[in-house]
Parts: C-alpha cells; sequence; structure tokens
C-alpha cells in the first residue's frame, strides 16, 4: 500500500496549492510533491562561479564540435529565466557561442583558401620541372 507524505495542517495557508496529479496539497515552493514525486516547478538555474565557468567554456568550444551537443547547451534556460543575474549569464554565454563561432568559421574559410590556393599553385608547376 502506497504510504502518503502528509503535511501538517499549521504549515498549509490558504493559498496553498494542490497536486495536479494525486491532489496532494503542496506549498506553492516545492519543486517536487512530496507524496508522488511530480514534478511541478523548475528548479532555479545555478548562478554559481562553477556553474558559470562551466556553461562559458561549452559556449566556447562549442563550435569546434559542429553544434553536436546543442541540445545540452544550457544557455537558452538562462536567457530565459526570471532571474536577472541567469539572464546575464546566458546573454554572456550567446555572444561567447557567436563569437566563437564567427572565429571558427573564419578559420574554417582560411585555411580552405590556403588549400585551395596551394592546389591551385602545384597544379600550375607541373609543367616546370
Amino acid at each position: 500500500m502506497e504510504e502518503k507524505v502528509l503535511i501538517p495542517q499549521s504549515t498549509i495557508s490558504p493559498s496553498a496549492a494542490v497536486c495536479p496529479q494525486c491532489h496532494q496539497a503542496i506549498l506553492p515552493t516545492y519543486y517536487f510533491c512530496p507524496n508522488c514525486g511530480k514534478k511541478l516547478n523548475e528548479a532555479p538555474l545555478s548562478t554559481s562561479p562553477m556553474a558559470q565557468t562551466g556553461l562559458y567554456a561549452f559556449s566556447i568550444i562549442l563550435p569546434l564540435i559542429c553544434y553536436l551537443a546543442i541540445g545540452y547547451w544550457k544557455g537558452i534556460k538562462y536567457m530565459e529565466s526570471r532571474d536577472a543575474k541567469a539572464k546575464q549569464i546566458g546573454i554572456i554565454a550567446f555572444v561567447l557561442l557567436l563569437l566563437s563561432s564567427a572565429i571558427t568559421f573564419w578559420i574554417s574559410i582560411s585555411w580552405i583558401q590556403s588549400t585551395i590556393s596551394s592546389a591551385m599553385t602545384s597544379v600550375g608547376n607541373i609543367g616546370n620541372f
């Protein structure tokens, strides 16, 4: 038999919510229902220096791995956040992503041009021994 986690009535305010799945009274600050485990709210995004460093580093190396992991880039969640600090972190990460993409594109074009130029020079020198 399922064991229900009961919230003491003294902690429930008149504005308390109800879990949409099990209809257990919950507090508005809960991220998960204590009774059934249903996800109720998104947990706030971390704005710690370590989380920022990881997001910024991933934003810089993302073009180098050809956008294969774009689904794992959390910058969009940060930009859409209601928290001003998280939003600022997301914007910085997006700018870093754009800059690193532009640099990667420029390096690729330069390499292709030098390769073509080298090949054309080699072809032009075929008859000159």
